[in-house]
């Protein structure tokens, strides 16, 4: 599944929901606060997961659907190289499937514009069977033998809530970021890692296009 870049139709999209990361960083990923900071290690190797709660591209629904950004990138990610795939739930229709590849490719404006610049090789998209969960201050994500994610958010000073970061620019990413540690697993020959205990965090973002 392929989307033409040099379709010029104009577009109109929003999509609200639940975004969750975790990255071979330890905690906090120095690319979370500028792609111009140094990752940990000799790559960083990560995912973006997401669950869509409503959302429409053009005349396409895009409610309660899922989708996974899977990358591997440069130590300084501003550098731009990254590899990434796409994973998107099976239970999607093709045009869902259409507008989820189309909105995160960035070719239909909004915040993955921005992030396709870094993208030197962009994988086939993968339509496969997913699990998601979020149960409040833990969410996963499981594609069967493929990939599986969980991340547990961390307390707070104060004993009650959890420790956020806020007033960050980012593109992706809601407002009020949970900080949290995660545990995933990619077994594809390509992007694989494995990683525990390790960078994650998680926030409700809102996007909202006119092209």
């Amino acid at each position: 599944m392929h989307y033409n870049p040099n379709h010029m139709a104009s577009h109109q999209w929003n999509a609200k929901g639940l975004l969750f990361e975790n990255c071979s960083c330890q905690l906090l990923c120095p690319a979370h606060v500028s792609f111009k900071h140094t990752c940990d290690g000799d790559r960083c190797h990560g995912h973006w997961c997401f669950h869509i709660d409503s959302g429409q591209f053009n005349d396409v629904s895009l409610n309660n659907t899922n989708i996974a950004v899977v990358f591997d990138a440069p130590t300084t990610m501003y550098e731009g190289d990254w590899t990434q795939v796409f994973y998107v739930d099976e239970a999607t229709s093709p045009a869902q499937r259409h507008a989820l590849e189309s909105i995160f490719s960035g070719h239909t404006g909004g915040p993955w514009s921005v992030l396709s610049r870094f993208v030197s090789e962009q994988l086939e998209t993968r339509v496969v069977p997913m699990t998601f969960e979020d149960n409040d201050r833990q969410k996963t994500l499981v594609i069967p033998g493929i990939f599986e994610t969980a991340i547990s958010a961390v307390p707070g000073a104060d004993g009650d809530g959890d420790a956020i970061i806020s007033n960050l620019h980012n593109v992706i990413h809601g407002p009020v970021h949970t900080m949290a540690r995660g545990k995933s697993r990619h077994t594809d020959s390509t992007l694989g890692f494995s990683v525990e205990n390790t960078h994650a965090l998680y926030s409700y973002f809102s996007w909202n296009v006119t092209q």
